[in-house]
């Protein structure tokens, strides 16, 4: 079997924000062929799932890129340097104005590999205690509580249409 690995011979940088970069490299491929690759990079960034007494705390949001509002699990940006647990909480602090007492880390993934190095790290939130939503400025987040008998409907019937949230809810309905 040959060796499946892709050789990077030039990356050339046609964009860089404060969410992504994008870049283009010029490949080797296995066969000795040449071949460009878009790449978005991505810091990555936390899925929480807030667990409690039966019920998921969910975040409804405006997403531009789809134009409409999304149900999803609360989730945020890696802030460079930051300890994922340490992100874990503060999103879902940020988001829901939940504290979380315990936190279990799940497992990470890679969110679409073809295109982006972004990884998304899960975490199961339980024992949360409500305090203050502290959202960013130009975030504008509408909570909805669900209890845990409606998760499996609501995926049937494809009311979740976020990756990260349809691979928390699988987990957490596989697990209890």
């Amino acid at each position: 079997m040959k060796d499946l690995k892709e050789k990077t011979i030039d990356s050339e940088y046609f964009y860089q924000g404060s969410i992504v970069n994008l870049r283009v490299d010029q490949v080797k491929l296995p066969s000795g062929n040449n071949s460009k690759r878009e790449i978005v990079e991505h810091s990555g960034g936390v899925t929480v799932i807030p667990y409690q007494a039966e019920k998921i705390i969910l975040v409804e949001q405006f997403r531009k890129p789809t134009e409409k509002v999304i149900l999803e699990l609360p989730a945020g940006k890696l802030e460079m340097d930051e300890d994922l647990e340490q992100c874990a909480l503060r999103e879902l602090k940020e988001e829901t104005g939940y504290q979380a007492k315990s936190l279990q880390k799940i497992t990470s993934f890679y969110t679409s590999p073809g295109f982006t190095d972004e990884k998304i790290h899960l975490f199961l939130a339980t024992d949360l205690k409500k305090t203050k939503q502290q959202t960013d400025p130009e975030e504008f987040i509408k909570l909805r509580e669900v209890r845990i008998e409606q998760v499996t409907k609501m995926l049937a019937e494809g009311e979740f249409e976020d990756a990260k949230t349809i691979i928390g809810l699988q987990y957490l309905l596989s697990s209890i």
